[in-house]
């Protein structure tokens, strides 16, 4: 049994470990650039926000995502469902093995593409406690062009979009991304509206 902050007893939580590398899901591996997407979970003190429920989804390298509702012509990868969790440790920090997501088109609007994102799902530690935010590319052409990222203000927008950081990566194997998620405050991380 462990000990909540005020010493109170807390069961263990189980170990997600196994359903953060999203690059094991297949019978091989699957299509794509890997990448490495970690960070911390804080407060607006900058508090770590312990073991909560991260979780991940996302659309394969072509663009497509293993859901009914897509029906974009884009292959699907039989070695990827595009989908993840972990908890955050004693830090907050949370760290998910993918692929590089493709962009994709959508209908809103004539020539519309979303760029590359991963959806990112944070489930605190008490009930319909559930943030929902998106996480975007450094340097994706098609952000000035996406009505999703331009309905953030412009002081949040650098935020969603994650940064490179060769030190979280494999080397050799996948380029590392750092998504810091904060909860609440001045300086919290854009979530999406219900």
């Amino acid at each position: 049994m462990a000990t909540g902050p005020g010493g109170e007893a807390r069961p263990e939580l189980p170990s997600l470990r196994e359903e953060n590398d999203l690059t094991r899901a297949g019978k091989s591996a699957p299509i794509g650039e890997r990448m490495v997407l970690a960070g911390r979970v804080t407060d607006e003190a900058g508090r770590p926000v312990r073991a909560a429920l991260v979780e991940l989804w996302q659309a394969n390298a072509a663009g497509r995502y293993r859901h009914p509702g897509d029906t974009h012509d884009a292959p699907l990868d039989p070695n990827f469902t595009g989908s993840g969790r972990t908890l955050t440790g004693e830090d907050g920090s949370y760290r998910f093995t993918t692929i590089v997501p493709g962009a994709y088109p959508w209908r809103n609007h004539s020539h519309a593409w979303r760029p590359r994102h991963i959806h990112l799902s944070l489930l605190g530690n008490a009930l319909a406690q559930r943030l929902v935010t998106q996480m975007y590319f450094p340097g994706d052409p098609l952000l000035a062009l996406d009505p999703i990222f331009g309905s953030v203000p412009d002081g949040a927008r650098p935020r969603l979009v994650a940064e490179l950081d060769l030190e979280l990566g494999t080397e050799g194997v996948a380029l590392g991304y750092r998504f810091d998620l904060v909860v609440g405050g001045a300086r919290a991380t854009p979530l999406e509206r219900a």
